[in-house]
């Protein structure tokens, strides 16, 4: 008589928290750097050409806010690369409230 041999279970699925945050881990997100925003009134708007000059109120050595998904989530300055620019980031948000502010909730 053949002696039965206990095979291993197999391993059980990844919870479905590992496999929801490596799905989420992988969606794109528009990164957005601001230069400074202004309210124009629409007349103004209507007269804009080509050309043009917007002056905004803010110092060209101010830091530029980093947005993730249309959220401030970090600063900082500009730095050419190569012929392209780049930003350089000097503060970044806690992850939490970064997480948080892409509408990611926990269960």
């Amino acid at each position: 008589m053949p002696l039965l041999r206990a095979q291993p279970p197999p391993a059980p699925p990844p919870p479905p928290a590992q496999t929801e945050l490596q799905r989420i881990l992988r969606l794109e997100v528009p990164v957005i750097v601001k230069l400074a925003d202004r309210k124009l009134l629409l007349s103004e708007v209507m007269r804009l050409g080509v050309g043009a000059i917007i002056e905004f109120l803010k110092n060209s050595s101010e830091p530029l806010e980093l947005m993730i998904n249309n959220k401030v989530s970090g600063l900082g300055e500009t730095v050419k690369v190569g012929e392209n620019f780049g930003l350089r980031i000097t503060q970044v948000g806690d992850v939490r409230q970064i997480i948080a502010s892409l509408g990611v909730t926990r269960r």
